[in-house]
């Protein structure tokens, strides 16, 4: 009759709960308690909360001590009941007097052994009260007696009532002792249970000189634990582990690997690390440690510690060192610290100044680098490196001969504005590197060869063509005083309305930048042809040949006729335009469209059939002495702007737009030489205007250092003579900025372009396609995966490059590899170099995924969202044997 009145039973688990106190989840071991007395307030709330949960509670007093406590407690509707040899009477009235009254049972001495407790059942079904301290911070977390051992030698985490409530928020009815530890981390943390992310947290402090996290865990008793985690997840061991060792591990084992020269170990073996040949004491960990020094590395929310970090762990493993011997090819996926990147940069700059690389390969090596962690960083040295050897690869190749004026513009449109170019976005990023010394010796090089072996020697042969010319024209290319007639007036014939982006200096190699530019925008259209400009090739004569005319007179350097009229400024412009077009165009500034609000802008264009714009951001630099340097970083302003100003009519309906230029400019970077200048000055009855490169007047005298052209000869009307000094020389003048020039007759001062762009109503941009290579095997047998992404075709400005998200995961979709950012921006013909090699490396979640099948996954993010969406996959075998462990 020990147990007796067994068919209560099914009444005792009608009332049965979840336990959340101490004794509540089974037979538990007895434990050892400390059993310090409590406040009678604390008891009796702590009671209060578990008759939340339970009809019954059971109290062992077991050292008798708190009979006082008991005797004097009053709870509402709880009724008390103290067990003294009436076992029985007390089961029979819990779960049949009285089945809906709350009773405090009490029993003043030790727990009874199972075997000798006739409530052992009931008090299974229901809940158990303890009052000393540990007891009541389970009872208040809701956990059961089993995990009495968690408590006791982590009192200093418990003590603290913030503490208790971060962890009681995270706390899962399924939650082991290990789990609860994790969670226990992830509070001194302040992160999510993730090991991973507390390793962030804790790095990101060590970083920032704090260690206010990594005390609290030691004081809590916890840090032998995380190290057993970090030993069990990423292989890491030490006699005396540590953050700021585990660091230097991390990074050295990470660095080791990627050149092959390590292994790590792929899934939880528990065999003791082993001995890197590179870095000394740096042990083999796991792939999960690659994983998550890849994962930390990319983060945008901690990349501020990695960098911190990673430059302390450069120091004290002498990366530098151990870089020095190496080639520096070997570095090209190999992003983990920021003095690779200095390596590199440093052998390009030898190589293309040596010219021992190629220039699709380099081309090629900074493309694939441009998608690690430190490019944006180094992006003006990656940039200038690379339009530096475009440019002596294309010097190389160039044919500069020129049969006539028109055949000099067709290959000047059509190959040798890239030398200008190359030159110029050269110049411009190197600048902007803010490392001369790096780029020195490269910078000399391609000085030189651009004044010497391409400005001077192309100019020097397009010179006797130009000596010989009769009359100023290169039919059949667009001569500048025809451009009304020929480019805006047959829109208006057709009905259409027209906007004309007039851009002063912006020669013909800076619009086909801005060609590419409005191309890749979507549903935009443009093309790209050469004009001639009138001669002098400068702002007044320029600006004035644009607009609608059929004589252009120059009264001196300031002043330019169209048809009798003064062209110079807006309100003169306006006029001209509506003489020609009454009431239905006119003009304003680039700045003041721009500021336009869109009933503004949409008013002009409803109003106007012809619309001049005029921005003017390059010449305004390059023209003065003070800023002249700067003109390659107004050029990039400009480019900018002008992409605003075609978006802005095109959000205004305008569909059609012309943007050109009234004269280009030559420019060289470093100071100029006494054989830059001219060897005599201009002579003559009258000199009216002068400047660095042309001379206005009457009587002038025709020598062997100019070009003399009458007015005729040129196009305009009057009696006015022009010099203009032969080739790329320049004319001594006071003051004056000689480095950027214009008004002359080189190539690059008197082709301009002439950009048509058309609004179209449908989407003409779309992606790259990609293909997965895999060759004949698709089994994975290792712990890690290489495998070969195709890029199908080059990039274009209608066909743009194609952001993907690599992985591999299983058939429930659990990622089990790092994962790859990657970029295919190829705009290579060849289809070698749109080939892409990537490394997968697997995770200990691999593990449960053997010998099934497992997805290679290419996933793309939905515009606009965070989201992704799969775009192309190939499935693999998973089949690892214990060996891998041994060979990632």
């Amino acid at each position: 009759m020990r147990r007796g009145l067994d068919s209560l039973d099914s009444d005792i688990w009608h009332n049965t709960v979840i336990p959340i106190c101490v004794g509540a989840r089974g037979a538990a071991p007895h434990a050892p308690t400390d059993h310090r007395k409590l406040p009678m307030t604390q008891i009796a709330q702590a009671l209060t909360r578990i008759f939340d949960r339970h009809r019954i509670v059971f109290w062992y007093d077991e050292k008798n001590e708190l009979r006082g406590e008991y005797d004097g407690l009053t709870l509402p509707n709880i009724e008390k009941i103290e067990i003294a040899d009436n076992q029985f009477g007390v089961k029979y009235r819990i779960l049949r007097q009285e089945p809906e009254q709350k009773f405090l049972i009490y029993h003043a001495g030790p727990r009874p052994q199972p075997m000798d407790n006739w409530l052992l059942d009931v008090e299974l079904a229901h809940g158990h009260f303890s009052a000393d301290q540990s007891a009541l911070w389970l009872t208040e977390l809701g956990l059961g007696l089993e995990f009495v051992n968690l408590v006791a030698p982590h009192t200093e985490f418990f003590a603290s009532t913030r503490r208790r409530e971060a962890l009681k928020a995270m706390l899962a009815a399924d939650d082991s002792e290990r789990r609860i530890r994790l969670k226990m981390l992830a509070v001194c943390a302040a992160t999510e249970a993730r090991l991973d992310e507390i390793l962030e947290a804790l790095l990101a402090d060590l970083a920032a000189g704090k260690d206010e996290k990594i005390k609290l865990i030691g004081r809590s008793a916890l840090d032998d634990f995380l190290w057993e985690e970090v030993g069990r997840t990423y292989g890491y061991r030490a006699a005396k582990p540590g953050l700021r060792d585990f660091m230097l591990v991390l990074f050295g084992a990470g660095y080791a690997l990627a050149l092959g020269e390590a292994t790590a170990r792929s899934g939880a073996s528990g065999r003791p690390a082993q001995e890197t040949p590179l870095v000394a004491g740096a042990p083999r960990l796991t792939g999960d440690a690659v994983v998550f020094l890849k994962r930390w590395k990319d983060s945008v929310r901690h990349h501020e510690t990695f960098e911190a970090l990673s430059t302390q762990a450069a120091e004290d493993l002498d990366i530098q060192q151990d870089l020095t011997g190496r080639d520096y090819r070997s570095l090209v996926d190999l992003d983990y610290f920021e003095i690779i990147d200095r390596k590199i940069l440093s052998d390009l700059v030898l190589a293309v100044t040596d010219r021992t690389l190629p220039a699709a390969e380099c081309a090629n090596f900074i493309r694939r680098r441009r998608q690690s962690h430190w490019f944006d960083r180094y992006q003006h040295p990656y940039e200038a490196v690379e339009h530096g050897v475009a440019f002596l690869h294309l010097l190389d190749t160039v044919d500069l001969t020129i049969r006539s004026l028109a055949h000099g513009v067709e290959q000047y449109s059509r190959v040798w504005y890239q030398l200008d170019q190359h030159y110029r976005k050269f110049i411009y990023h190197a600048t902007q590197s803010g490392l001369p010394t790096l780029l020195a010796a490269l910078t000399e090089r391609v000085e030189n060869f651009y004044i010497n072996n391409y400005v001077l020697k192309v100019n020097d042969l397009w010179q006797p063509w130009v000596d010989v010319a009769a009359r100023w024209e290169a039919a059949p290319v667009l001569a500048q005083r025809d451009f009304f007639e020929q480019k805006v007036r047959p829109f208006l014939a057709r009905g259409n309305k027209i906007f004309v982006v007039i851009s002063d200096a912006l020669r013909y190699e800076i619009g086909e930048e801005l060609l590419r530019l409005i191309r890749q925008e979507d549903r935009y259209d443009a093309e790209l042809s050469p004009a001639l400009t009138q001669l002098p090739s400068y702002t007044q004569l320029g600006m004035a040949a644009l607009l609608p005319n059929e004589s252009l007179t120059i009264v001196n350097g300031d002043l330019v006729l169209v048809d009798g009229n003064s062209s110079q400024g807006m309100e003169n412009r306006k006029k001209i335009l509506d003489r020609a077009l009454p009431g239905r165009a006119t003009a304003v500034g680039g700045d003041d469209f721009l500021r336009m609000n869109r009933d503004d802008s949409r008013a002009l264009f409803r109003d106007h059939e012809v619309v001049y714009i005029y921005q003017n951001r390059i010449d305004a630099t390059g023209d003065k002495r003070d800023s002249e340097e700067q003109v390659f970083e107004a050029v990039e302003k400009a480019l900018e702007e002008l992409v605003l100003i075609v978006k802005k009519l095109s959000n205004a309906n305008v569909t059609n737009m012309i943007v050109t230029a009234d004269h280009g400019f030559l420019y060289q970077h470093r100071d100029l030489e006494e054989s830059d200048f001219a060897g005599a000055e201009a002579q003559g009855r009258e000199i009216i205007f002068h400047n660095r490169r042309f001379v206005l007047g009457r009587g002038l005298s025709a020598t062997a250092g100019f070009k003399k052209f009458q007015a005729a000869e040129v196009g305009l009307i009057g009696d006015l003579e022009i010099l203009l000094p032969k080739s790329i020389n320049r004319l001594r003048q006071r003051g004056a900025g000689s480095r950027y020039v214009h008004g002359g007759c080189t190539l690059q001062e008197v082709i301009v372009p002439v950009v048509m762009i058309n609004k179209k109503r449908q989407s003409d941009v779309t992606s790259v396609d990609v293909d997965i290579l895999r060759g004949t095997n698709s089994v994975i047998s290792a712990g890690q995966l290489t495998v070969a992404f195709y890029q199908l075709e080059p990039v274009t400005e209608k066909v743009q490059a194609r952001r993907l998200r690599a992985g591999i995961y299983t058939n429930g979709g659990a990622l089990i590899s790092d994962q790859h950012e990657l970029t295919f921006d190829s705009i290579s013909d060849n289809a070698r170099l749109r080939e892409v090699r990537v490394q997968f490396v697997l995770t200990r979640e691999a593990d449960a995924a053997n010998n099934q099948e497992v997805i290679l996954r290419l996933d793309e993010q939905v515009a606009d969202t965070s989201h992704y969406r799969e775009y192309r996959s190939a499935r693999y075998m998973l089949r690892r044997s214990f060996t891998s462990d041994f060979d990632l």
